[in-house]
């Protein structure tokens, strides 16, 4: 936690500078994840549809209908369910799909809810066939179906579960079957945040985390967060630690770029990586197009790595473009590795 008194704080700000007020909660690093939608930055026409289906559901005195987020991560998926969760009173199970590797991991799951429960799986699409079929019954008709036995003797039970809510999370839509994406009662896409909520979020968590911070390094910090809270808030945590290893009060524009140097990251929030893939489309396949298998095996990264972690904030920035024949640079993409590589 960083605290200064008056006289540091001024003597560390420069002229024209504005120091965010903050004045921070001890130990409170854990609350950063908003538990009500009042309290969750931004992702207004989210917040409003999701409103609406609790409030409703409420009325009824029926649990609300299933939801599947989809988007890149790190941009308010568990976030949203875990504030639902809180809104409807209940609780929540959190798992993930490559957590449930059989039929009875999951069979256990869904038997150990309680009414009006809400179960959380991450990574939905990474479910084994076998056991997505056991939650077909189980999001329609409240029920699981078991098979005792083998072979002609065998014989199917059905286990009446208690109403719950089954909210999915992704970064992969494609890969859900359709039968399970039609399940859904709602499948919302979370985009990336815009500047001005980057900001918001930052700010938010300097005053729980106790930061004091400059407008000017507030507003550099929220635009290297490439649109994703994740980030912003893993990057303020390394500039907190740079400005504590060197005994400063304040965080300053000075203390970010210098965070920034040591992480490799430019004023557009882009990592040696990306800085690599511009790179190496411009200079070795003279701007594209190359295939994604090429271009990972160049840079000895993995495809998975690439589509869904760099490519999507390269494609937002205007930098690449996908193609039927691969990757390609996009004048925006050329004038820019030009500028930095001379």
């Amino acid at each position: 936690m960083i605290k200064s008194s008056k006289k540091t704080e001024e003597k560390n700000r420069g002229k024209n500078s504005k120091v965010v007020a903050s004045a921070g909660l001890t130990d409170s690093e854990q609350k950063i994840r908003p538990s009500r939608f009042d309290d969750i930055v931004g992702r207004g026409q989210e917040k409003e549809t999701i409103k609406m289906m609790v409030g409703s559901a409420k009325k009824r005195r029926e649990v609300v209908d299933h939801i599947l987020f989809y988007g890149p991560p790190g941009l308010g998926k568990t976030t949203f369910a875990m504030a639902i969760a809180n809104e409807i009173g209940s609780s929540i199970r959190i798992t993930s799909g490559p957590a449930i590797e059989r039929q009875g991991d999951l069979a256990a799951i869904l038997t150990g809810l309680k009414p009006n429960d809400v179960l959380f799986i991450d990574e939905i699409h990474r479910l084994s066939p076998t056991v997505e079929e056991i939650l077909y019954p189980a999001m329609e008709d409240r029920a699981l179906d078991i098979i005792m036995g083998k072979g002609p003797s065998a014989k199917t039970i059905r286990l009446n579960l208690e109403p719950f809510t089954l909210i999915g999370a992704t970064t992969q839509i494609g890969k859900i079957s359709p039968p399970m994406r039609d399940r859904f009662g709602l499948v919302q896409r979370l985009d990336f945040f815009e500047h001005e909520d980057m900001n918001r979020i930052i700010k938010r968590a300097c005053k729980l985390w106790g930061i004091q911070i400059e407008e000017s390094a507030l507003e550099l910090l929220s635009m290297c967060s490439r649109g994703t809270a994740r980030i912003g808030l893993r990057l303020l945590r390394r500039v907190r630690d740079y400005a504590q290893d060197k005994d400063r009060d304040v965080v300053t524009l000075e203390i970010v770029q210098r965070t920034f140097e040591l992480l490799g990251i430019d004023e557009m929030g882009l990592e040696g990586i990306d800085r690599q893939i511009l790179e190496l489309i411009l200079n070795s396949f003279g701007g594209g197009p190359v295939g994604l298998s090429t271009l990972a095996a160049s840079l000895s990264e993995d495809e998975g790595t690439l589509a869904e972690v760099h490519e999507p904030y390269l494609m937002k920035c205007g930098f690449i473009k996908r193609t039927n024949r691969g990757r390609v640079l996009t004048e925006k993409g050329i004038r820019y590795i030009s500028q930095l590589y001379g």
